[in-house]
């Protein structure tokens, strides 16, 4: 049985395991508590890119300072998290093309490495890919994607081999309380006490903080994907892209596949524990006359599998970080609502939530914006550059 934990992180995904690796790191005594076992949730469906485009800065800079933990990752956390640069390219239509300069300027201000491409040098970079003339792009040569599993199994393990503790298979069931203040969590495993609790539940988040009578303006979103294998005329690899204008993306998946995501007919509001297995009524369809409008060259592809994720998506599609403050109890904290997005993120903001939680403010990046009382101050958080919503 566990012993006594300064903090419980309920959840083992990527956030759940960056904050306990950073916690740990520093001399608390972590609890892990996960339902099922690590990365069995979102992190297990993510897509796992790694870039720092964002229409808001706050966001960037979390992937920022990011980036350089995928790049070192043995050195700053140990084994491999299956970082791959492939390079990053950003694709936008007319309409917000201004727009694109806009944010690229912005974050070159802030020394991310991006430049603003036009048509000709995307099919530089891209020679498989069909651009029109009007259409415009950012480039990142540095980004690419991971391994999300690999990423959170990393985490999970520098913060044991720092002293954490990690319970699976143990669903939580109360967030006890005495005198307005967390005590610790009941499971299905037993009870466990310490004075922090910190949701990091992904799509069962809204779940968990009920428990303590919090409501969080939090639905269940859910995400489906699919894997083309290549063909003659599409060089593997190649960037992954961002494709604003068909509500896709796409990147290489190893040496021999395509991974196609679709930004529309998203679901929400359903149960966290749907089987993820099967997909939407006709996505490998619309997925297949996507890509190949895109990629000419796979059409003469072949279609392997499709898998859908979950995860908690906020009402601005950004997460809900910090304390819950007056909406609950002292010492119950937030590491959620990561809208699908979260994964680039997690290594900065795991230190950066870590930093609050034992300093009393982050200092790698500024994360208190990312509170849960920007919704009932009437403060959602957007971009002045704004693309308008990812899922759509």
């Amino acid at each position: 049985m566990a012993g006594p934990a300064d903090v419980i992180v309920v959840g083992a995904g990527v956030q759940g395991a960056s904050l306990a690796f950073h916690l740990a790191r520093r001399g608390v005594r972590v609890l892990v508590v996960e339902r099922r076992t690590i990365a069995a949730g979102a992190t297990g469906r993510s897509s796992g890119l790694v870039r720092m485009h964002y229409d808001l800065l706050s966001d960037a800079r979390l992937a920022q300072a990011s980036l350089p933990w995928f790049q070192r990752w043995d050195a700053l956390v140990g084994g491999d998290c299956g970082f791959t640069v492939t390079g990053f390219v950003q694709l936008v239509g007319p309409d917000k093309a201004d727009r694109l300069r806009a944010n690229i300027a912005d974050l070159r201000s802030i020394g991310v490495e991006t430049e603003v491409v036009d048509p000709g040098r995307i099919r530089e970079l891209v020679p498989a890919l069909r651009v029109a003339d009007d259409e415009l792009g950012a480039w990142e040569p540095d980004s690419g994607y991971a391994d999300p599993a690999a990423a959170a199994t990393g985490f999970l393990r520098g913060a044991l081999d720092a002293g954490a503790q990690l319970v699976q298979g143990a669903e939580v069931t109360a967030i006890p309380t005495t005198g307005g203040r967390v005590t610790g969590v009941e499971t299905t495993k037993g009870a466990f006490s310490a004075p922090v609790v910190v949701i990091a539940a992904g799509g069962w988040a809204g779940q968990v903080a009920g428990l303590a009578g919090v409501t969080l303006p939090i639905s269940v979103w859910r995400h489906d994907v699919a894997y083309l294998g290549t063909a003659p005329g599409v060089e593997i690899p190649f960037p992954a892209v961002i494709d604003d204008a068909s509500a896709m993306y796409f990147r290489p998946e190893g040496d021999a596949l395509v991974l196609i995501g679709l930004e529309d007919h998203t679901a929400t509001d359903g149960s966290p524990d749907r089987e993820t297995e099967s997909v939407e009524a006709g996505f490998d369809t619309r997925a297949t006359e996507r890509i190949v409008r895109r990629m000419p060259a796979l059409a003469e592809g072949s279609f392997r599998a499709t898998h859908s994720g979950q995860d908690g998506l906020t009402e601005d599609e950004r997460p809900l970080l910090g304390p819950v403050g007056d909406a609950g109890p002292d010492g119950l904290w937030l590491d959620c609502g990561h809208s699908g997005t979260g994964f680039k993120t997690s290594p900065a903001l795991g230190l950066s939530l870590a930093e609050w939680i034992v300093d009393g403010e982050p200092r790698t990046v500024d994360i208190r914006p990312y509170g849960l009382e920007r919704f009932a101050a009437g403060r959602p958080l957007r971009g002045p550059h704004a693309y308008g919503r990812i899922w759509r």
